[in-house]
């Protein structure tokens, strides 16, 4: 992946608590919902844009892209039905600098964006930061019982590459479950 520039050390601590733009659109087939940016995607302006993140690779090798999409390029998926936001929309160093309050106050407005945008599919990219904001201790990865309106709500391993739990094979298969 190549569109996007190497943020300078400076470029990332000016993007702090910085928001991206919603990709989203009605009717999607998938709505990603990544926990919150990172400081590389607020430096950027574009979701999973740290080079580490496996995110892009993830959905095209699951085949829910006909090819290798770049950050950069982001704007291309709703052109497959496919929407990324995030629950939390201020930009931090790491999700762990969220607190559950603010989890589960973001949930709420996730909810109202869902039941107004109507995808078919959303898709949680992280099982622990799930379970907090949605009070669903339990929750697992893959599909759950419950919907937001009409919407069918999964629970996905997150693509981060801190995310030492789930290698590239393993996000595929989960990320391919959904299609």
């Amino acid at each position: 992946m190549t569109g996007i520039l190497r943020p300078t050390a400076a470029d990332l601590a000016a993007a702090r608590d910085r928001t991206l733009e919603d990709l989203i659109a009605p009717d999607l087939r998938i709505l990603f919902v990544g926990i919150n940016p990172g400081l590389w995607s607020g430096a950027t302006g574009f979701h999973f844009a740290r080079p580490g993140n496996r995110f892009w690779r993830a959905i095209h090798k699951a085949g829910l892209t006909p090819r290798l999409v770049d950050p950069s390029e982001q704007r291309e998926l709703l052109g497959y039905g496919i929407g990324v936001v995030n629950l939390v929309a201020r930009t931090t160093a790491t999700a762990a600098e969220l607190s559950s309050d603010e989890l589960r106050d973001a949930a709420a407005a996730l909810m109202a964006k869902v039941e107004l945008y109507r995808p078919l599919k959303v898709a949680f990219l992280g099982v622990s930061t799930y379970r907090v904001a949605f009070g669903r201790p339990k929750a697992s990865v893959g599909r759950q019982q419950h919907r937001i309106g009409e919407s069918e709500v999964w629970v996905l391993p997150n693509p981060s590459g801190l995310n030492a739990h789930y290698q590239l094979p393993a996000l595929v298969e989960a990320y391919g479950a959904l299609r």
